[in-house]
C-alpha cells in the first residue's frame, strides 16, 4: 500500500459495490443502476475510519430510503480478506467501515519496504517541472524575502520530485537591463569619489547606497587605481559591472548553499539579449499580430491579450471590454528591450527550447499585476502560458523579537540580509520556519522561539521527538533489543487510542505529499510533521515500551521506529536535519 489511506478508500468502493451488485442479483435491490457515493475520513474516529456516502447517493436511482438501502448493503458486504474489521449503518444512511489489524499491519510494511521512498506517487507521471525560486538581483546581498523564497521553491520542488515529477531548480541573473546600469553608475559614483572626495562627485538619487557598494568601489580601485578616472562611459560602465556581478553573484550562491540550496542551473538573462533570442521572441510576437509601434517603440497589445485570456476563463465580452487594461513596451525608442520582453523570452525558452511541461515561479506578492501579462503573452505565442505557467506569490514576513518588529541587524544597523540571519538562528530553524506557513499567508518569524529549547518551538518540537526514538532503539539495542521487522509483530497487539491514532497519522503521508503537490503548497509537510510529533510523544507517553511483555514490547518499538524513518524522510523533504542526539 503506498498510499494507504486511498487503498482503503478504493476497496470500501469496490466492497459497496459488490455488496449492491449482490444484492441486486437476488432481487432485493434494482439492478444496472450507477452509484456514485464518495468515501471520507469521519471528522470523529468513533463514527468509523471511513465512511460510504453510497445509500444516500443512491437513493433516487434505487427508489428506496437511504437507511434501508444501507441495510441490505450492509447484510451483503464480504469483509472476510478486506482491510476491515466491521462496518456499520450511522446517521441518515452512512455506512462506516473501521480498520482491521491488517490494515495498520500494512502501513507499517509500506514503511519497511521504502522508508526514504514512502509517500512517493506517481502525480507527475515523469512530466518536466521547473521551479524558478529567489532571482534576486544580483546588485546587493540577499534579504528576509529571499529567505523565504528560498526554502518555498526549493521544498516545492522536492516535492514534486517526490510526488513522480522530473523536477528542475533554477536561479535566474537579472544581469542585464536597467538595474544593471544603475548598478554600474552606483559603484563608479563610489570609484570617483574615492579618487576626487565625496563632495567633488555627488553619488545618483536613484543609485544603490548600500556599504556594499562602497566594499566594490574600494575593490575595484585596489586593483586598478585611478585608471578608470577618464576612461570612456562605455568602458566602465561594462567593467565595473562585470567586476561588482563577478563578486557578488559567488556570494550569493554561497549564502544559498549555506542555507542548503544547490540549484540544477542559474540561468543568465544577458545569454538571451546576446544570443539574439529576446529580438527573435519579441519578433514571433509581431508576426502573430500582437505588437505595434507608437513613438517609436514597440508594443505589445497587452490589453487584445488579456481580454482574450479573461473570455477564455468565462469572463463574458462586455466584462472584459470594461477591465482597465495597460499595454507593455518591448523595445524602447533607443533600441533596448524591456525587462518584460526578456521575461516572455526567458519563458519561452523554458516551454519552447528546455521542454519543460510545467513553469512554476515563486514571487513576491509585489508581482502579483505581472502574472497575467506574463501567462496571455506566452499564450500569444501559443504556448499556454494560462495553464503551464504558474505564480506562487509569497507574502511578506514580519521579523519579531522581544514581540517588536526588528528591521535592522543588530550587528551591522543594515537591513536584515540572509547571512545575518543565519548567524542568528541555525539553519534548520531558518529552513523550518519559512515554510512553516503557505505562501499565502504573511509570516511572523520570531526569532526568540527559533533559538528556544522547548515544545514551543515546532523544528525542535519534531527534531526532539526523532531524537527521543534514536535514544530508545540505542538503549534497547544494550539490551540486547532490536526493532523487529514487520513479519516478526502482530499488528492486532496495538489497539491502544493512542497506537491506532498514530498509524492513521503515519497513513496520511502520502496523502499529504499527494496534495503539497497538488497546491503548489510545501508548508503542508511541516504540518504534517508536527502533528506526527505530538501524536509520537502522546503515545510514548501512554504506552510503556521497555520492560513491557515481549511481543508487545515488539509491536509498539516497531511502531516507534516507524515513526522514527517517516520524521527522518519528511525533515529530508524540507531540507531540515534529524538528529539522533539533542
Amino acid at each position: 500500500m503506498t498510499n494507504p489511506i486511498q487503498a482503503a478508500r478504493e476497496q470500501v468502493a469496490q466492497l459497496t459495490q459488490a455488496a449492491y451488485e449482490a444484492a441486486a442479483a437476488k432481487g432485493l435491490l434494482p439492478a444496472g443502476q450507477t452509484v456514485q457515493g464518495t468515501v471520507e475520513v469521519p471528522k470523529d474516529s468513533r463514527n468509523g475510519d471511513l465512511a460510504s456516502s453510497f445509500a444516500m447517493a443512491g437513493a433516487k436511482a434505487l427508489h428506496m430510503a437511504p437507511r434501508a438501502i444501507a441495510q441490505i448493503v450492509l447484510e451483503h458486504l464480504e469483509l472476510e480478506g478486506s482491510l476491515f474489521q466491521r462496518a456499520e449503518i450511522a446517521g441518515p444512511g452512512f455506512l462506516n467501515f473501521f480498520y482491521a489489524p491488517r490494515w495498520y499491519g500494512g502501513v507499517l510494511s509500506a514503511i519497511e519496504a521504502e522508508p526514504e521512498r514512502y509517500g512517493a506517487c506517481e502525480e507527475g507521471k515523469g512530466r518536466k517541472v521547473m521551479v524558478e525560486f529567489v532571482s534576486a538581483n544580483p546588485t546587493g546581498p540577499m534579504h528576509m524575502g529571499n529567505a523565504r523564497g528560498g526554502v518555498l521553491g526549493d521544498t516545492l520542488a522536492n516535492v514534486l520530485a517526490r510526488a513522480g515529477w522530473d523536477a528542475w531548480k533554477e536561479f535566474y541573473v537579472n544581469d542585464a537591463g536597467n538595474q544593471i546600469h544603475k548598478f554600474a553608475m552606483s559603484i563608479h559614483a563610489r570609484y570617483m569619489q574615492l579618487i576626487l572626495g565625496e563632495d567633488a562627485c555627488p553619488f545618483p538619487e536613484d543609485g544603490y547606497h548600500g556599504d556594499d557598494i562602497r566594499e566594490l568601489a574600494q575593490g575595484f580601485y585596489e586593483l586598478h587605481g585611478d585608471a578608470y578616472k577618464d576612461a570612456p562611459e562605455e568602458q566602465w560602465l561594462e567593467d565595473m559591472s562585470r567586476f561588482g556581478l563577478e563578486r557578488n553573484i559567488p556570494k550569493m550562491k554561497e549564502d544559498l548553499r549555506r542555507y542548503g540550496i544547490e540549484y540544477d542551473q542559474w540561468f543568465f538573462e544577458s545569454e538571451l539579449h546576446s544570443s539574439g533570442y529576446v529580438a527573435q521572441t519579441v519578433d514571433l510576437l509581431t508576426q502573430k499580430g500582437w505588437t505595434y509601434e507608437k513613438e517609436g517603440a514597440l508594443w505589445l497589445d497587452t490589453t487584445k491579450l488579456l481580454k482574450e485570456k479573461y473570455v477564455r476563463e468565462g469572463k463574458t465580452r462586455e466584462q472584459a471590454d470594461k477591465l482597465d487594461l495597460k499595454d507593455d513596451v518591448l523595445r524602447r525608442a533607443n533600441g533596448f528591450y524591456t525587462y518584460f520582453a526578456a521575461d516572455i523570452a526567458y519563458h519561452r525558452n523554458k516551454f519552447e527550447q528546455r521542454g519543460f511541461d510545467l513553469v512554476i515561479n515563486v514571487w513576491g506578492a509585489d508581482h502579483h499585476g505581472h502574472v497575467a501579462r506574463l501567462q496571455a503573452a506566452l499564450d500569444g505565442l501559443g504556448l499556454d502560458g494560462s495553464h503551464r505557467l504558474v505564480i506562487v506569490l509569497m507574502q511578506l514576513v514580519n521579523l519579531l523579537q522581544d514581540g517588536k518588529p526588528v528591521r535592522m541587524s543588530k550587528r551591522t544597523g543594515k537591513a536584515i540580509a540572509l547571512h545575518d540571519l543565519l548567524d542568528e538562528i541555525s539553519v534548520d530553524a531558518a529552513r523550518y520556519y519559512f515554510n512553516n506557513r503557505a505562501a499565502t499567508s504573511p509570516l511572523d518569524f520570531d526569532l526568540d522561539l527559533a533559538v528556544r529549547q522547548d515544545s514551543d518551538n515546532p523544528v525542535y518540537y519534531v527534531q526532539y521527538a526523532h531524537a527521543r526514538i534514536c535514544s530508545l532503539l540505542a538503549n534497547l539495542s544494550q539490551d540486547g533489543v532490536q526493532a523487529p521487522r514487520c513479519a516478526d509483530v502482530d499488528p492486532a497487539l496495538l489497539t491502544a487510542e493512542e497506537e491506532r491514532a498514530l498509524i492513521k497519522t503515519l497513513a496520511q503521508y502520502p496523502e499529504e505529499i499527494r496534495l503539497a503537490a497538488r497546491d503548489y503548497d510545501p508548508s503542508r509537510i511541516d504540518r504534517y510533521l508536527t502533528t506526527l510529533a505530538g501524536d509520537f510523544h502522546r503515545f510514548y507517553n501512554s504506552c510503556r515500551i521497555k520492560g513491557e511483555q515481549a511481543d508487545l514490547q515488539s509491536a509498539r518499538l516497531k511502531l516507534a521506529d516507524s515513526v522514527r524513518l517517516v520524521l527522518a524522510n519528511g525533515l529530508g523533504l524540507l531540507g531540515v536535519s534529524a538528529p539522533s542526539k539533542m
